[in-house]
């Protein structure tokens, strides 16, 4: 499982011009699942990302999580963050899992993030979005799991 992770002020998701998910400061997401991802890999990813510690405190030092901050996540399924460039001009997606399968570990992805008590807005699974954010540092974090370890 990949996470692009975005500290943002303010982040958005249009689909058909119709604002589907939003939040304020939080963190944008955008998750990419492959074929042998399971719920191993979301307990990880999520368990990191709610307590990485990239918000700053009063001293600003990057010591706060997105629980201390008590900010939300906007969660968007990305299933190009497994384009295969190696080979070619055109992107290689034989990695990224099959649409069903991936939906499914999506949902539960944003499940998990809920149950942790973080407020979770998401895209529209499989449709054309259109994201806009406010992102604040920049902050940028790329995760990666692979057998329920982050690597």
């Amino acid at each position: 499982m990949k996470a692009v992770i975005q500290r943002v002020k303010h982040a958005s998701v249009k689909v058909n011009d119709k604002t589907v998910g939003e939040i304020q400061q939080g963190l944008l997401i955008l998750l990419g699942v492959s074929q042998t991802d399971t719920e191993k890999d979301i307990e990880a990813l999520v368990q990191k990302i709610i307590h990485l510690r990239i918000f700053e405190d009063e001293k600003n030092k990057m010591n706060n999580s997105l629980i201390d901050e008590k900010g939300d996540i906007l969660s968007v399924s990305q299933f190009t963050l497994y384009g295969d460039v190696r080979k070619g001009r055109r992107p290689n997606f034989m990695q990224a899992a099959d649409p069903e399968y991936a939906n499914e570990l999506y949902e539960l992805f944003n499940e998990k993030i809920k149950e942790a008590g973080v407020h979770v807005e998401t895209g529209e699974f499989g449709a054309m979005m259109n994201i806009e954010l406010i992102n604040d540092g920049p902050v940028t974090i790329i995760m990666e799991t692979i057998d329920g370890k982050i690597i």
